[in-house]
């Protein structure tokens, strides 16, 4: 007899050439189904996984190239697995883990896995919290099972079906019951080890954080519904491979709410670049930032400068080219528009020599360093070439507020600006007024300065969410 935890479930376990469900492949399959407290069916196969199994999966498991050599592929046995999870809760220790592969096995076939699931880890968790260790050797460790077929399919299952039988002798039936109902009400797809409850993450707008063991983040990211979005970073894992590793590692969440999604991006961009997540590859801090600067005499060489955007006046900003994350950057943009435009690489500095240049010998520079062209006419030219390239000129008079309200939750947030920098972003009048009056020097930040541009610029800002608050008081350093 067996626990009557579910009307039917089947605890199933795999072994597998490795942990990444996307690459690695199943090299044993173990599963037993319980129908109202019944065992109805045990079922277990070696499966040739179609790839070499690595050394260290070998010792693990005992399971060696040789004895999958003959065994069937997971498409040969695929209908009898699912005639077997028919109508049944998908059991298992860190559930993600096997139904990650199962599901990723199955759509290499064109099979979608429709299961429920139910993780044995997450449901040690509510039933002895009073526990640090949730894995099959700390239970084992913990209520004294034994078994000789550790990192074997069948062994596995055989301990998690010996677990639940202690847990409701100990707990009792209707508790383990319980618990595990719970389970299936939306939180079986989450990470076994995670520690934060899904359910307390607002469905606002705001900026989630996905934490490991460490103090640095795994992730940051922003969603006008959070909990919506974190929930929709764990059903891709099984599917993505950079999804997998997070979820693979995360541990708890925090989050930050705001009234809109620009308050959403504002913090997403800013917090990225203070404590530089680990998996965050966008939104990096900029180490040095450049320009181009165009020299108002047609006649100088070369005729632009390459300007570091943190040394650059907020004031001149509007007689800039380009904002570069690199030297390089810069450098092959220019290139680009040289070639493009028939410019002269020796007139924009890019080769050095005195004469015509090599491209206007071969017809591709329209000789502004041979005299064939005027330099007038040259300057004018790669002015309309830099033209979409051209920063823009701070077009207020001072600082500006956008204003943020959120109906369903009451909050308002005031997004402060200065020269396209974000100064602060406010709540109450009190905290507004010092923002107009702060004098701190202005950082300027390209994702920042993009983003900004866009609202300014489209329809979507209305004039009663602009506030104009003043004159510049520090210009951006």
């Amino acid at each position: 007899m067996s626990t009557a935890m579910l009307p039917s479930y089947v605890v199933l376990d795999l072994e597998t050439t490795g942990g990444n469900a996307t690459q690695d492949r199943i090299t044993e399959i173990a599963a037993v189904r319980i129908d109202n407290g019944v065992e109805t069916a045990r079922w277990s196969t070696l499966v040739n996984p179609g790839v070499r199994i690595p050394p260290f999966i070998q010792s693990l498991t005992g399971i060696t190239d040789a004895m999958v050599e003959e065994a069937p592929t997971f498409a040969q046995v695929s209908k009898q697995l699912l005639e077997l999870l028919e109508g049944a809760v998908l059991v298992a220790h860190n559930v993600r883990f096997d139904h990650g592969f199962v599901a990723n096995e199955l759509a290499r076939l064109d099979v979608t896995l429709k299961v429920k699931t139910l993780c044995t880890v997450r449901l040690s968790r509510r039933l002895y919290p009073q526990h640090k260790g949730h894995g099959l050797d700390a239970i084992l460790q913990r209520h004294g099972l034994h078994t000789q077929a550790r990192h074997r399919a069948m062994g596995d299952v055989d301990v998690v079906l010996a677990w639940l039988d202690v847990a409701a002798r100990e707990l009792g039936a209707e508790a383990l019951q319980r618990e595990a109902q719970g389970l299936l009400q939306g939180s079986a797809a989450l990470p076994p080890q995670l520690e934060t409850p899904v359910s307390d993450i607002p469905d606002t707008p705001g900026v989630y954080l996905f934490y490991g063991e460490g103090s640095i983040p795994l992730y940051v990211g922003k969603s006008v519904t959070l909990r919506t979005r974190v929930m929709s970073h764990f059903q891709a894992s099984t599917k993505v491979a950079r999804e997998m590793r997070i979820l693979q590692e995360i541990r708890r969440i925090e989050w930050r709410e705001t009234a809109g999604e620009l308050g959403a991006l504002l913090l997403e961009s800013r917090l990225v670049k203070e404590l530089q997540p680990i998996h965050n590859r966008l939104l990096r801090r900029e180490k040095q930032l450049t320009s181009w600067k165009l020299h108002d005499d047609p006649a100088a060489r070369p005729l632009l400068q390459l300007v570091r955007l943190d040394e650059v006046n907020a004031a001149d900003m509007g007689q800039l080219y380009g904002a570069y994350r690199s030297k390089r950057q810069a450098l092959d943009a220019l290139r680009t528009l040289c070639e493009t435009h028939q410019l002269c690489p020796n007139a924009l500095g890019l080769e050095s020599g005195k004469g015509a240049c090599f491209a206007s010998q071969i017809g591709r520079c329209k000789g502004v360093c041979s005299g064939r062209e005027v330099p007038a006419l040259h300057r004018v030219r790669l002015q309309m070439a830099l033209a979409e390239h051209r920063l823009q000129a701070w077009p207020h008079p001072g600082r500006m507020g956008i204003r943020e309200h959120n109906p369903l939750t009451g909050r308002t947030d005031i997004h402060v600006f200065d020269q396209w920098c974000h100064v602060a972003t406010v709540h109450d009048d009190d905290a507004l007024q010092d923002a107009i009056s702060a004098r701190q020097p202005l950082a300027f930040d390209l994702d920042t300065y993009r983003l900004l541009l866009k609202r300014l610029t489209g329809a979507g800002l209305r004039s009663r969410e602009v506030l104009h608050l003043g004159p510049t008081h520090a210009n951006a350093e």
